[in-house]
C-alpha cells in the first residue's frame, strides 16, 4: 500500500469496525477486503517473513523481519477473529490484554506485535 492506500485502507478498516459494533452483519467480502487492509499495512510498517500473522478464514500474512519462513508451520505464529484484528489495528483493544484473554493465539518468540499495534489512530506506534 502507498500512503494513499493507507488512508483508504483506515477508511474501510474503520467503517468495518464500526458495522461491527453495532452488531449488522458485513458481508464476507467486505469483512476480507478489510482484513487484508489492515495486514496490508502490517506488512508495510513491518516487513518481513519471520511472524506469520492468520485471521482465518480470511486471510494471512508474513512480517516482521527477522528469518525467512519458507515451508511447513512457521517459527512464530499469530492468529485471531477477524473482529479482535480490527479491533487490535485501531486500537479499541490493548495487545496484551487480547492475548491474555486468549482471543490472541501467539506462539514464537517473534510474536509480539505490541509494537506495531495500533496500525492507525492517536496512539498508533509507527
Amino acid at each position: 500500500m502507498t500512503g494513499d492506500d493507507s488512508v483508504g485502507g483506515l477508511e474501510l478498516v474503520a467503517a468495518v469496525w464500526t458495522e461491527l459494533e453495532a452488531g449488522t452483519e458485513v458481508p464476507r467480502d467486505r469483512l476480507r477486503a478489510a482484513v487484508k487492509a489492515a495486514l496490508s499495512e502490517l506488512s508495510r510498517v513491518a516487513p518481513g517473513r519471520s511472524v506469520e500473522v492468520r485471521i482465518p478464514p480470511l486471510a494471512a500474512a508474513q512480517v516482521i523481519p527477522g528469518s525467512t519462513h519458507r515451508r511447513g508451520t512457521p517459527p512464530a505464529v499469530v492468529e485471531t477473529d477477524p473482529s479482535t484484528w480490527l479491533a487490535l489495528v485501531l486500537g479499541h483493544r490493548d495487545w496484551a490484554e487480547a492475548v491474555g484473554a486468549g482471543v490472541v493465539h501467539a506462539s514464537g518468540s517473534r510474536s509480539d506485535l505490541a509494537e506495531y499495534l495500533p496500525l492507525w489512530g492517536p496512539n498508533a506506534r509507527i
